[in-house]
């Protein structure tokens, strides 16, 4: 099998079911959707659906993903958060990705028109040209022979995805493709857009510092 998308999902059936929606059934793509809850409408989503299956865990998101990845019969593994919009040529993407390189994410975007939100995207990708650091929020894929070699993901209660990240560009070359992975707005509209931003920030700083992501989580909403 070519590739497997694993969502992790916590509570958030909604944007699960809509993302679902997106991925059109193929024999190539496998499809497992990862519960950290215990929301039986979720399960519903995944009966009758070739190539998915369905997974309970406790909650952690780093957990999920594993639990996921263990499972999966892909040659690649995406990790996509439950609230993403994926792009139309996504697989296709994919499947051109350099032969040398070993993972990689999509472009950051935000599913909203305000001018906020492409101040929001400058800034990141700025921050993952210049820092190589991009979040779970883009789409993180790779080759499963090179996420089993790096052990799959740390399972910390934050920044499972910084730490991946960085372990990650050390296993070889990655490939950032230029197409845009939406997620959705909701938490920066609630927040506020440059303080979610700005916060998000300062915990990604502190934990370079040497806090560690335990710690961090209490702070974290």
């Amino acid at each position: 099998m070519f590739l497997t998308i694993v969502v992790p999902v916590l509570a958030d059936t909604a944007a699960a079911q809509q993302l679902l929606g997106q991925i059109e059934p193929d024999a190539d793509v496998e499809v497992i959707v990862v519960d950290g809850g215990s929301d039986e409408r979720l399960a519903q989503l995944i009966e009758g659906r070739p190539h998915a299956r369905f997974l309970r865990t406790s909650p952690g998101r780093a957990r999920q993903m594993n639990a996921g990845a263990a499972c999966a019969s892909g040659e690649w593994l995406l990790f996509l958060h439950a609230d993403s919009t994926l792009p139309a040529e996504w697989r296709r993407a994919i499947a051109e990705v350099d032969s040398g390189a070993v993972g990689g994410w999509f472009r950051f975007a935000l599913d909203d028109p305000a001018w906020q939100a492409r101040a929001i995207e400058r800034l990141v990708a700025w921050r993952v040209r210049w820092l190589r650091l991009p979040y779970g929020d883009q789409g993180l894929f790779v080759r499963r022979r090179v996420f089993d070699a790096l052990g799959g993901f740390r399972e910390l209660p934050l920044l499972e995805d910084v730490d991946w990240v960085r372990r990650l560009r050390r296993a070889g070359p990655v490939a950032e493709l230029p197409l845009p992975l939406r997620t959705s707005a909701r938490r920066w509209r609630r927040d506020g857009w440059f303080r979610r931003s700005a916060w998000n920030l300062v915990i990604v700083a502190l934990y370079f510092l040497g806090l560690s992501p335990t710690r961090l989580s209490r702070w974290y909403v």
